[in-house]
């Protein structure tokens, strides 16, 4: 995406947020949008296809936050005409001289606005993206970025699992191999931009450069149209690919898949392909970071006297030592029984008991009980007591 893009295209507009909007909006802005205007819901419908794309866009500058606020200033600049051009050629904000590559840091150490500091932004707006003024060959154009979603069982998201996603998106010409060239001719160098991509017109004291208007920017010209995708290198088709979660994947994570996107126009690079998870919940168990959490109900007899308990894990089962006296709520470590980090360690099973108190008792178990009960000493209530004898 180039300089210029980001100077004439309203990203925010796009997705229907405010500027002051936070990453969680923009997120959901992008979905809802991708949502509605994706190819597979609006099969054979170009406005909703060009929607999703210039969506795809959006997010791609305005999800970064380094590359929003980038964007942001350079729109603030252009947008206000903060940057005039005076009669002696220097630039004036305002009507006050300044060096603008003091105002940006303009040195080499300054990155911004696409990684070239000022000056070369500058540049690339004005004269195509090269000192003195050449215009840099473009080139073919990365494919856009594909994003979609997987739903993961628990376990396998705890272990790590491979699996087959298939995908209906475009994908590389199987005709013409990505070219947009018939078979047995080849794409010919552009006779107006001389495979430069850009052409170039002076106004005044700056030359400024624009996509060669025949090639589209590409650099060459397709004279013979592959008659599969009719000169585009690309078509829309199912693919199916193996992609590997690693163990301890969470849900709402993204897996970044590189070149698996989009691929780019007549033989351009693709673009990547991003991979949300979700995942299922587990009737059992439940996942604190790297701990996977259980509840166990235990007997008021269990709790009191103390037992071992047998307890199920992700993979088999281990044995807990409950000590007499145990209080409900209490919980117990398994280590080494929670999910597996990318060190080789791993996290615990943490282990909460809960002691059940019946809702109904046989005459025999009650006699038991109030004889358990004399026997008792009180609960220590001492402090609440006293607290009760004040307020009354």
């Amino acid at each position: 995406m180039s300089s210029k893009d980001w100077v004439e295209k309203d990203f925010y507009a796009v997705l229907g947020v405010d500027k002051a909007a936070s990453a969680d909006d923009v997120k959901k802005a992008y979905r809802k949008v991708a949502r509605e205007s994706h190819p597979d819901h609006n099969p054979g419908d170009p406005k909703a296809e060009e929607r999703f794309k210039a969506a795809s866009e959006a997010y791609n500058v305005l999800s970064d936050s380094g590359r929003r606020r980038e964007y942001d200033e350079l729109r603030s600049l252009f947008g206000s005409g903060a940057f005039r051009r005076n009669a002696r050629g220097g630039g004036q904000p305002g009507g006050m001289p300044f060096d603008v590559s003091d105002m940006f840091g303009g040195g080499a150490g300054d990155r911004r606005f696409g990684g070239g500091g000022f000056q070369d932004l500058f540049s690339s707006i004005f004269t195509g993206g090269q000192a003195g003024g050449q215009a840099a060959p473009r080139g073919p154009a990365r494919g856009r970025d594909v994003e979609t979603e997987v739903a993961l069982d628990f376990g396998d998201a705890v272990r790590g699992v491979t699996l087959p996603l298939t995908l209906r998106a475009p994908g590389v010409c199987d005709t013409c191999h990505g070219n947009g060239a018939k078979p047995g001719t080849q794409p010919q160098t552009c006779p107006v931009c001389h495979g430069a991509g850009v052409t170039t017109r002076n106004q005044g004291s700056f030359s400024f450069s624009e996509p060669c208007r025949n090639c589209q920017g590409v650099g060459t010209v397709v004279e013979e149209k592959c008659p599969e995708c009719h000169g585009s290198g690309g078509v829309t088709k199912t693919r199916t690919m193996n992609v590997r979660f690693p163990a301890g994947v969470a849900d709402g994570q993204r897996i970044r898949l590189a070149g698996r996107g989009e691929p780019g126009e007549r033989g351009g690079p693709a673009g990547d392909l991003f991979v949300h998870v979700k995942v299922r919940p587990d009737e059992l168990f439940g996942r604190t970071g790297d701990d996977l959490t259980l509840t166990v109900p235990v007997t008021f007899a269990e709790a009191v006297l103390g037992t071992d308990l047998r307890v199920p894990t992700l993979d088999g089962a281990v044995t807990l030592r409950v000590p007499p006296g145990t209080p409900s709520g209490r919980v117990l470590r398994a280590r080494g029984k929670g999910v597996v980090r990318r060190d080789g360690q791993a996290g615990d099973l943490l282990v909460t008991l809960d002691v059940v108190v019946p809702a109904r008792l046989s005459d025999e178990a009650r006699t038991a009980l109030e004889s358990f009960a004399e026997q008792t000493p009180p609960a220590a209530r001492e402090h609440l007591d006293a607290r009760v004898r004040r307020v009354s």
